[in-house]
């Protein structure tokens, strides 16, 4: 008997998607930092170019891969995503050089373009229906997508964790490892698009760019993913000055994804009942406080034993707690600027700028950086600039959101 394409959506393989693609993910992202400045031995200025290509060629290129999505079909841009993705993985495995490894980056950035935001706009499909339904709503239904997401990344880690001792090289493989298991099981599990003859334009997204206020919109957003960024930028460069090592990173992630899974649920229903408009503000306050946990402790000697990771701690915790307010409330804004033929492009502008910020971001703050690998008076200014990004954005929400005191239908 031959195995066919399904033909029916279940949306339970939306949620076992980011579950697989985040444990290939985290076991390779959070130690590429480490590797990149203990065996390549570049300076924070080019780590932060790389890491920021990386991300901007993943959330830059949501816009593409929205519109892609859009015209081609889901499944076969998801497909096409983690091939993309596969291979990226494997320029990193086998890279001797800078070029190489930049490349390596950002085909991992690209692959998740491509399926990210298909992914994305699948859910918020399901989830529309659903609430119409009178069943879960589109925003719990995005939470628990980050939950399934937050399970993947407790195990990423600990799979590079445990395979960081063998070299860098094998993490990546065992990465790309992951993303063809994902591909066979997708390839089965996911309905074919169907077919549309007009060609791919780009116009929604000059559509949406003539929408003044999705514009502010997606830039006060932006500040959220060149924040969330620094796990991967600034959070290495404080464990450095704390006397820690690469061990310490997987605990620390262990504790975001530990947060997201027993909060994530309880919090969407707390932001569904306040509301996303107000819950929006409250989010970037608390990764502003993130910052600021750091800046307290940055001039300081680093203390004995495990209090040493406290402010990286306090750090991942701060920051976690608004992510888990922020991106599922976010995420149930966009329909309100979108019709349903074009979520896919929203939902990839929404990334494309935070790509952008991250890029720029990282450019500015990755030498900063490394006035932060040692106590001293200068190391806390790092810190207090990353604050103030997300005190902006938490102002403008306030500003931006008033209109959107109901979801448009």
């Amino acid at each position: 008997m031959v195995l066919r394409p399904v033909t029916q959506l279940w949306p339970p393989v939306l949620l076992g998607s980011q579950f697989v693609f985040n444990i290939g993910f985290y076991a390779v992202v959070p130690f590429l930092a480490i590797f990149l400045r203990d065996d390549m031995l570049l300076s924070g200025g080019l780590i932060g170019l790389v890491l920021g290509l990386r991300t901007f060629s993943q959330q830059g290129m949501f816009i593409v891969g929205g519109a892609l999505s859009d015209r081609y079909g889901a499944r076969r841009v998801i497909l096409c995503g983690c091939i993309v993705r596969v291979v990226g993985y494997l320029l990193l495995a086998y890279g001797h050089s800078l070029p190489l490894i930049i490349a390596g980056a950002c085909l991992t950035g690209i692959g998740g373009a491509l399926f990210s935001p298909s992914i994305e706009a699948l859910l918020a499909k399901a989830g529309t229906r659903s609430e119409a339904q009178g069943k879960r709503s589109r925003a719990e239904w995005f939470a628990l997508f980050a939950v399934c997401g937050e399970l993947g990344a407790v195990l990423g880690p600990v799979v590079g964790a445990l395979l960081t001792g063998f070299g860098f090289r094998q993490v990546a493989l065992a990465g790309a490892a992951v993303f063809v298991v994902a591909l066979i099981v997708l390839f089965f599990c996911l309905p074919p698009a169907v077919a549309k003859n007009q060609p791919l334009q780009i116009a929604p997204w000059w559509t949406t760019f003539r929408q003044p206020r999705f514009v502010a919109f997606i830039i006060a957003w932006s500040s959220w993913l060149l924040s969330y960024n620094q796990l991967y930028l600034a959070l290495p460069v404080e464990i450095q000055r704390a006397g820690g090592s690469e061990k310490d990173l997987g605990p620390l992630f262990m504790l975001a994804s530990g947060l997201v899974i027993l909060f994530q649920l309880p919090l969407a229903r707390v932001a569904r009942r306040v509301g996303a408009v107000r819950i929006l503000p409250v989010g970037f306050v608390l990764i502003a406080a993130a910052f600021l946990s750091v800046a307290l402790f940055a001039s300081s000697q680093p203390a004995q034993g495990w209090l040493r990771l406290l402010p990286a701690a306090c750090f991942v915790t701060l920051l976690t707690s608004g992510q888990m307010l922020l991106v599922p409330s976010a995420k149930d804004i966009v329909p309100w600027f979108a019709s349903e033929s074009t979520l896919g492009a929203h939902y990839g502008a929404l990334a494309t700028a935070g790509g952008c910020a991250v890029l720029a971001g990282n450019l500015l703050l990755g030498d900063l950086l490394d006035q932060a690998l040692t106590p001293s008076a200068e190391a806390t200014f790092p810190w207090l600039l990353l604050a103030v990004f997300p005190l902006c954005s938490a102002i403008a929400m306030v500003l931006i959101c008033r209109p959107m005191r109901r979801p448009r239908a």
